[in-house]
């Protein structure tokens, strides 16, 4: 029997469900307890955030993932900008992870995005989640950050070969992904207790988030 598997756009009913999703798939992943889904709470209402891509995949009728993006810049050495896409938060159902959900979302979310135009995706994450999804080092493509380094976590994909031509690029982030953590925590308040606490994988959180790739 083949698996009913439906992906589609988030719709207003599916908010609280994709957010107790989102807090079961990150807490206690990076840090002690987690706050992506506050972001995911308030990235909705963001100038930057393209509901076209806010995205849940379905399993049987039930939610069991979901992938967002905002807008994102690229600036060269000139000072011409273009407008590419991030995503994240991006979870899958802990019981449902490492079974390829995660990559039909984001190959689907990829199809929608080409053909509104966009034609890059940079992210930040590990690079062994996306790399078979087509990701490279952002050093690859010579896209830096404003401080002029490679973090070893920002990974680029282009949408539409060429796109990323190989002049130099500062990436900029959208403030959609800013968070009060003083509101995260009111707001974690409104879902069910769980212990925070520490646990492997926040060490390698650390790592990757804080090393960099040199010249």
């Amino acid at each position: 029997m083949t698996e009913k598997i439906l992906i589609r756009t988030e719709i207003k009913e599916d908010y609280r469900k994709v957010e107790e999703l989102t807090r079961k798939a990150f807490w206690n992943l990076y840090v002690p307890g987690c706050h992506e889904h506050y972001l995911v709470h308030i990235m909705r209402r963001h100038q930057d955030f393209v509901p076209e891509l806010d995205l849940v995949i379905e399993k049987e009728g039930h939610i069991i993932g979901n992938i967002m993006y905002t807008k994102a810049r690229l600036a060269d050495e000139t000072g011409k900008e273009k407008t590419i896409l991030t995503f994240g938060p991006i979870c899958i159902e802990p019981s449902y992870q490492r079974q390829g959900y995660g990559k039909q979302l984001i190959e689907k979310s990829f199809a929608i995005a080409s053909a509104m135009g966009y034609d890059a995706v940079v992210i930040f994450g590990s690079p062994a989640n996306y790399i078979s999804c087509g990701f490279k080092s952002c050093r690859r493509y010579n896209i830096c950050l404003e401080d002029g380094s490679f973090p070893a976590a920002m990974l680029a994909k282009e949408l539409r070969q060429g796109a990323l031509d190989g002049r130099k690029w500062v990436y900029y982030g959208s403030p959609a992904m800013q968070i009060d953590e003083k509101k995260a925590e009111e707001f974690d308040r409104t879902f069910e207790q769980r212990e925070k606490k520490y646990q492997l994988s926040q060490e390698e959180f650390y790592i990757y988030s804080h090393s960099v790739i040199q010249e």
